[in-house]
């Protein structure tokens, strides 16, 4: 296969693969309603985790990890095979994560992404994914808002990629991914901003 057209079949089929919602799916398996019917409307392990159900919450949260995760590492191993693993996996990488966002078998209502993201970064490279989730962390325990803590990290993980990655096409994927989760977080920000923004229990 021409290499152009098989990374470009490897994107479209990423962003398949983030389509997927699995805060529908796990909802479905365990009875549960839609998570766009009830709460935020975000169909996240948040939400789900307000039928009170913690299983299907932990569920929710590992596979939307999972798919960024298998996403950008088969996409690098298919580029491989054709000299162009670097193009395949950046856009993979972005077209998962917007696939998550957006999400086709689901009338492009979706997650904000934070889970995703994390699953490509761990994907990209496991030092970027530990250093994305110690600054996540630092930010949660220190501030106790999980909001503020992604916001952080989306904003961190740009330049945390060009040093573990290098000045390649999967670090400048980053940027789009920072930008977009940031803009999903715009009512958290607001919220932040005015006082009101819920905090982790402690």
């Amino acid at each position: 296969m021409n290499p152009s057209l098989a990374t470009l079949a490897v994107i479209v089929a990423a962003y398949l693969i983030g389509s997927v919602s699995f805060a529908v799916v796990v909802s479905r398996l365990f009875g549960l309603p839609d998570p766009h019917s009830y709460g935020s409307g975000n169909p996240g392990a948040t939400n789900v985790l307000r039928t009170g159900s913690k299983a299907a919450a932990l569920l929710t949260l590992f596979g939307d990890g999972v798919k960024g995760f298998a996403a950008v590492v088969i996409a690098y191993h298919l580029g491989v095979r054709w000299g162009d693993a670097s193009l395949a996996t950046a856009g993979a990488a972005l077209a998962v994560f917007i696939g998550h966002l957006y999400p086709v078998f689901h009338r492009f209502a979706g997650g904000k992404g934070v889970s995703t993201a994390a699953g490509i970064a761990f994907g990209l490279s496991w030092q970027l994914g530990l250093a994305a989730l110690v600054v996540w962390l630092a930010i949660a325990f220190a501030f106790r808002f999980s909001s503020l803590a992604a916001i952080v990290t989306a904003i961190a993980t740009p330049p945390l990629g060009f040093y573990f990655l290098g000045n390649w096409p999967e670090a400048w994927a980053l940027i789009p991914i920072a930008v977009l989760l940031l803009l999903r977080r715009r009512a958290n920000i607001r919220k932040l901003l005015a006082g009101n923004e819920t905090k982790i229990a402690a």
